[in-house]
C-alpha cells in the first residue's frame, strides 16, 4: 500500500458519482447538445497549423504538423499530434497527444479544458461533463477542447500495473509506525517504481508539468489560436500558471479554478491538504449530527472521536466488501474522503457510514474505485494512479529521510487529528523513482500576461482558499474571485454568481473585479 493519494480527475470524477447517485431520480429536461455544433458530415476534417508569431527554435516541425479531426463518437471530434519528449532535444523521440473537441455554434476560439490530478484525463472531461458543468453560452462560442497531459490516459501513457496488479497493491497494508513496517513499504514502492520504468520507457522522465505546459503551445498553434484561452480546475492550475509564466505573451482568456500555490514545497502542500480536509471533516460531522439519520452521537468532539476510532478499527482489521476485495485503511480513507469535494454528497458518505458501521464497506469501497478509475468489470479507466505517482515524483523534490518523515508525521497528526496521519508518507513513494526531480517550487509572475482570474473556494478541502490568494498575489495580472462555501472548486457546482464572473471574462473579456465574493 503506497502513500494517501490525493484523488485524481474529481471534476469527472464528482460527475461520475452524481450521475450514479441520481441515476433513478428525475430525468433533466436540458439536451445534451444544446450549444454544440454537429461535426461535419466528412469524417476527418485536415487543418493546416499558421506558423505562430514566435516559433521556439528548433520545434518548426512541431508547430507546423497538421491537425486531422476524425468524428469519435456524437458530436465529439478528436485528434492526435505529436511532441517532443525532450524539448531541450527536439529531434529526438516523440510523444503522441490525444485531443478531442465539442464545436462550439459561434466558436470564437478554442478553449482548453484540464480538470486536475495530477493524472486527470480531460478527453473525459469534455466527452462526459462538459453539458452540466458549462453554460451553454459558453459552448456555443467555443470549440471546448479536452486534452490528456503527456503521460496520461491516451497521450503516450505512463504504464506501470495491469488491472489485477492494481487491485493487489489496493489491498497491501503496512504498519508504518515500525521501521521494520516502513522497510517493507520502502520495499514495495521500489518494486512499483521500477515497474513503471520498465514498462513505460524513457518518457517516464519527462511527464513533468513544464513540458505539459510547453505542449499545450504547441496545442495553440495547431488550433489556429493567437492566444490560449484556458480554464484549468485544480492541478489544471499549475498547469495553466506554468504556461502564462513559460508563454505570458501567448495567454488569452485564462481561469484558474482550485488554485495551488505553485511557491509551496511538497511538505506544505501535504501540510496545507491535512488542515483542509480536517477543517472539511468538521464541517461534515456538524452537518451529519443535525441530521436524523446520524451515525455518530453527542457533541462535535465526541463525534468526531467515534469517527477516528472507526478509522483505527479498520487499520486493525481491513474490511472485506461484497466482491471478495479487502479495503485496507488507505483505501478507505480514499474512499471517505471523495464525497468531502462536493457537499452535495455529504448524505452519500452518512449513508456510507452507516453501512460500515452496520459491517458493509460497499459504499466507501465504490468511491475508492472512482478515484483510482475502477471500472466494476474490474479494468481500469485510465492510468490515473499511476501518473499522479509520475508528475509528482518529477514535479517536486521530496525528503524521504526517516527521521524527517516521523517528524512531519507527528506535525501531521497535530494538526489534522483526524485525517493528518494517513497523509504521512508520501516521500517513500519517490524515494526509489528511476528519474530524479525536475520542478522546483517557486513563485509564478507571468509578467506580461493578458488578465488572469483565479478562483477560491473559502471551504475547499483539497486546494485551500489561502493557495488561491497567494497564486492571485503572485500572478501580475490577476483578479481573485472568491466563493463563499463548501468543496472543491467553484465553476460548474457553486452558484450564478461564480457562473456570471467566469462565463462573462471567456465569452466577452469582462475582466470582474479583483476581490469579488460570491
Amino acid at each position: 500500500m503506497r502513500a494517501f493519494r490525493r484523488p485524481v480527475s474529481v471534476i469527472a470524477a464528482l460527475g461520475s458519482v452524481a450521475l450514479l447517485l441520481t441515476a433513478c431520480g428525475p430525468a433533466t429536461t436540458a439536451d445534451p447538445t444544446a450549444g454544440v455544433q454537429s461535426p461535419s458530415v466528412s469524417a476527418t476534417q485536415s487543418t493546416a497549423a499558421p506558423v505562430a508569431d514566435v516559433v521556439p527554435a528548433g520545434l518548426e516541425k512541431f508547430y507546423n504538423q497538421k491537425l486531422e479531426w476524425t468524428n469519435c463518437g456524437g458530436v465529439l471530434e478528436c485528434a492526435k499530434i505529436k511532441v517532443p519528449v525532450d524539448y531541450a532535444n527536439p529531434q529526438g523521440e516523440t510523444m503522441t497527444l490525444a485531443l478531442n473537441k465539442r464545436a462550439g455554434k459561434n466558436a470564437q476560439g478554442s478553449l482548453l479544458v484540464n480538470p486536475g490530478g495530477p493524472g486527470g484525463s480531460g478527453l473525459e472531461i469534455v466527452r462526459d461533463s462538459i453539458p452540466t458543468l458549462f453554460g451553454q453560452d459558453l459552448q456555443r462560442s467555443f470549440d471546448i477542447i479536452g486534452f490528456d497531459p503527456r503521460g496520461v490516459g491516451s497521450s503516450t501513457p505512463v504504464k506501470c500495473e495491469t488491472p489485477a496488479e492494481q487491485d493487489a497493491s489496493r489491498q497491501e497494508q503496512f504498519d508504518t509506525s515500525t521501521d521494520e513496517g516502513l522497510a517493507l513499504m520502502r520495499k514495495s514502492s521500489a518494486q512499483y517504481a521500477a515497474l513503471c520504468a520498465k514498462r513505460t520507457g524513457p518518457s517516464l522522465g519527462f511527464v513533468d508539468t513544464d513540458s505539459a505546459a510547453r505542449d499545450m503551445d504547441v496545442m495553440r498553434a495547431l488550433l489556429g489560436d493567437k492566444q490560449l484561452n484556458y480554464l484549468g480546475y485544480s492541478y489544471g492550475t499549475a498547469l495553466g500558471a506554468h504556461y502564462a509564466e513559460l508563454f505570458p505573451q501567448n495567454v488569452g482568456r485564462m481561469v484558474l479554478d482550485g488554485a495551488l500555490d505553485p511557491s509551496l514545497t511538497n511538505e506544505e502542500i501535504t501540510m496545507g491538504q491535512a488542515i483542509g480536509f480536517e477543517n472539511e471533516i468538521r464541517a461534515y460531522m456538524q452537518n451529519c449530527l443535525e441530521s436524523p439519520d446520524c451515525p455518530f452521537t453527542g457533541d462535535l468532539e465526541s463525534a468526531l472521536t467515534q469517527l477516528r476510532e472507526l478509522f483505527a478499527g479498520v487499520e486493525r482489521t481491513p474490511m472485506v466488501a461484497t466482491d471478495g476485495r479487502t479495503v485496507p485503511i488507505i483505501d478507505f480513507v480514499n474512499g471517505f474522503i471523495v464525497p468531502l469535494y462536493s457537499n452535495s454528497l455529504w448524505p452519500a458518505l452518512t449513508e456510507a457510514l452507516r453501512n460500515v458501521i452496520a459491517g458493509n464497506v460497499d459504499d466507501i469501497q465504490f468511491f475508492a474505485d472512482i478515484t483510482a478509475g475502477r471500472e466494476p468489470d474490474g479494468n481500469y479507466s485510465g492510468n490515473s494512479s499511476a501518473a499522479f505517482t509520475a508528475i509528482n515524483c518529477l514535479d517536486y523534490p521530496m525528503n524521504s529521510d526517516i527521521g524527517v518523515m516521523r517528524a512531519d508525521e507527528k506535525a501531521l497528526v497535530a494538526a489534522a487529528p483526524t485525517i493528518g496521519k494517513y497523509l504521512a508518507y508520501g516521500a517513500v513513494g519517490c524515494q526509489d523513482w528511476k528519474y530524479p526531480p525536475k520542478g522546483e517550487p517557486g513563485v509564478i509572475n507571468a509578467a506580461g500576461a493578458a488578465p488572469i482570474v483565479v478562483i477560491g473556494t473559502t471551504g475547499d478541502p483539497a486546494t485551500p482558499y489561502e493557495w488561491a490568494q497567494a497564486l492571485a498575489e503572485q500572478l501580475d495580472s490577476a483578479s481573485l474571485v472568491t466563493f463563499n462555501g463548501h468543496g472543491h472548486t467553484a465553476y460548474g457546482r457553486s452558484n450564478e454568481c461564480i457562473s456570471n464572473a467566469v462565463e462573462s471574462y471567456l465569452i466577452d473579456g469582462k475582466v470582474p473585479a479583483d476581490g469579488l465574493t460570491c
